[in-house]
């Protein structure tokens, strides 16, 4: 049975909150069951790569009138040690304004790569189609078709090389989609111009 809301109840009035733009969008892939859609403003995502990590993935970068959809989620007991390993190559700051269905103000943080610190991917820091796969699958869940395709809109770094690993994933929380979500996440990656690379070895 799905919990109910504690938006605006007693229980975890003073937890703080996410906001996920990306793969924690789609629920599958965390146990944050207080999760809601929200869009932050000022902000738009982008393909990178860090020294810390073998591939790409995506991160949110501040942008005059920059607008993305997501989902935010509790924190319970404002214990963050999971996903501050999940998101390990991230900083976690504040997000300042969030929009969403709740009745009242939350303190909702993002995690962004610190400028400086990331760059463009490469043949040798692919993005990985799995990965992309569970991101659209998210989009699709909470947003239906137009939404992933204003997720693929306010999303930069489509020229990135995209390794085609969906018949054997590399990214650890991959997902199977069903035969039209492929068909989904191929048509929007054929109209953007994806460039596809064999998978890299690790």
């Amino acid at each position: 049975m799905r919990r109910r809301s504690q938006i605006g109840h007693g229980i975890g009035m003073h937890d703080p909150w996410f906001f996920g733009y990306g793969s924690l969008v789609n629920r599958a892939t965390h146990a944050h069951e207080d999760a809601h859609k929200a869009t932050l403003t000022g902000w738009r995502r982008v393909w990178r790569h860090t020294a810390l990590r073998p591939v790409a993935f995506l991160t949110a970068v501040e942008v005059d009138g920059g607008e993305i959809d997501g989902l935010i989620a509790r924190v319970p007991g404002a214990d963050w040690r999971d996903l501050d390993e999940r998101e390990r190559a991230y900083d976690r700051v504040q997000a300042a304004l969030v929009t969403h269905s709740g009745p009242r103000k939350l303190a909702v943080e993002v995690y962004t790569i610190p400028h400086g610190k990331h760059g463009a991917p490469d043949r040798a820091h692919p993005v990985l189609l799995s990965y992309i796969d569970v991101v659209v699958q998210g989009f699709l869940n909470e947003y239906g078709i137009d939404g992933v395709a204003r997720f693929f809109d306010t999303t930069d770094g489509w020229d990135a090389p995209i390794a085609f690993d969906r018949p054997d994933p590399i990214y650890s929380r991959h997902r199977v989609l069903s035969r039209k979500e492929r068909a989904l996440v191929d048509q929007h990656l054929d109209e953007v111009g994806a460039r596809y690379v064999e998978p890299p070895k690790f």
